[in-house]
């Protein structure tokens, strides 16, 4: 039976209709809450505000200015260096307004729309008491964005976290390496800093806000590299003095023996990937705070078993936490998921820019919510003292492991062991390994 032409348009466009609007109406959702998301995921009791902030930090080296096939300068060339933040704090309840973060992707060059919960420039919480301190520093390149999922997740439940764009690191300012290895420890104590400035000032909305004498840091490979020289870790003589290093020895500034003790207003540290081990980077007798890292068992930046891994076998000086994401790679629980403007191929890059976020096994919500709910236990027993985190905290090792077994009530039996606020069936392909100090 035939079709007449003018059906045959009439549904065309109809087809085409419904999909430009479904197109036009797509959204980069960083607030995703699947439906086996792990309990302590879920976004917290404080509505979020987010704002932008500049700082400066005055007289640094001017690493790109160094030349390492001349004699080296003296003095050593300095600049002002600017850094941008993103702060997402605890809002007034009711608090509405745009909830678009814009955000560059990996190619540099397109800006898109990330759509979470915080209402941009919300008015603080009026509060009694200041709420902990969260710094979020990214890989290299990244940007204040890339773990935007996690740092809006967090500020709900009753933190300040601020998130680093790393000047010479981003996406768009990315430059010689040497600049992220000098840097990037440096950038993070800075924004501590400034953070407690604002903090005490009246007319900062983050007056009485937060407390930086309560600080932890988050770090995403590059991220993490600082984050674990701020928790003590020396670099080492081999890596100072490395032709692949930063020049005229600057990077000596890090190294164990010269650097100063351990900032006391940064009580513990969680890196995501973090980079350096696998390149000999670090003396880690020296790492003196608690501190939980995160893997992919296939990570081939940071490495696992030499990298991430020996890392935590190496900081025995303090209890430390290993959560590995069985057959991920580099990105694991860190990175936001992949915006669809990023599924191109890019001929500069020479890959498909959606690369930098996906992963080949997980699904970045899916992590996204493991790490959530791991991060806010943690964050929960070293920030807030709270000893109800510790449940999700001890569990047997291996995820697979664990026995589901509840009684008719609900209540677990004797030989329950399933990962606690995991729903049936889910707690799969993960490890949490912990070492106590001295071991």
């Amino acid at each position: 039976m035939g079709v007449s032409k003018s059906i045959l348009f009439k549904g065309l466009c109809i087809v085409l209709c419904i999909g430009s609007a479904t197109g036009s109406y797509a959204e980069n959702r960083i607030d995703t809450q699947r439906s086996d998301a792990p309990a302590l995921s879920a976004y917290g009791e404080y509505a979020i505000g987010v704002r932008k902030l500049e700082v400066v930090n005055p007289k640094q080296i001017d690493i790109l200015a160094l030349d390492a096939t001349k004699a080296k300068p003296n003095p050593l060339p300095t600049y002002d260096r600017p850094l941008t933040l993103e702060v997402w704090y605890p809002a007034e309840q009711g608090s509405t307004g745009n909830t678009v973060l814009n955000a560059f992707i990996r190619d540099g060059k397109q800006q898109v729309e990330l759509h979470g919960k915080a209402v941009r420039d919300a008015a603080p919480l009026e509060t009694k008491k200041a709420f902990p301190l969260v710094l979020v520093s990214h890989g290299y390149p990244g940007n204040r964005f890339l773990l935007a999922h996690l740092a809006e997740n967090i500020a709900s439940k009753g933190y300040v976290v601020v998130s680093i764009d790393h000047t010479d690191s981003t996406y768009r300012t990315q430059a010689a390496f040497a600049s992220t290895l000098v840097n990037r420890s440096v950038d993070q104590l800075f924004v501590l800093s400034q953070i407690e400035t604002m903090a005490k000032e009246e007319g900062s909305f983050l007056y009485q806000l937060a407390d930086a004498s309560n600080t932890g840091i988050i770090g995403y490979s590059m991220g993490g590299y600082g984050a674990v020289i701020n928790a003590g870790a020396g670099i080492t003589e081999q890596a100072v003095n490395s032709k692949l290093s930063a020049p005229f020895g600057t990077l000596a500034r890090h190294q164990t023996g010269i650097r100063d003790k351990v900032d006391s207003r940064v009580k513990t540290i969680i890196g995501f990937a973090p980079w350096g081990m696998n390149y000999r980077m670090f003396n880690l007798d020296s790492v003196a705070i608690p501190m939980m890292l995160v893997a992919g068992s296939q990570d081939d930046v940071s490495g696992y078993k030499k990298g991430v891994r020996a890392i935590w076998e190496g900081a025995k000086n303090v209890g430390r936490t290993l959560l590995t994401y069985d057959n991920a790679n580099h990105n694991a629980g860190a990175v936001m998921p992949a915006p669809e403007e990023s599924f191109v191929f890019d001929e500069a890059l020479g890959f498909d820019v959606s690369s930098h976020y996906i992963d080949a096994v997980w699904n970045n919500a899916r992590m996204n919510n493991i790490a959530q709910h791991f991060v806010t236990a943690w964050l929960g027993k070293y920030l807030k003292n709270d000893s109800g985190m510790q449940a999700y905290l001890d569990l047997v090792p291996v995820s697979n492991d664990g026995v589901w077994a509840m009684d008719e009530d609900g209540k677990p039996k004797a030989e329950h062991t399933y990962w606690e606020g995991f729903p049936h069936r889910t707690a799969k392909g993960l490890r949490l390994e912990q070492l106590p100090a001295g071991q």
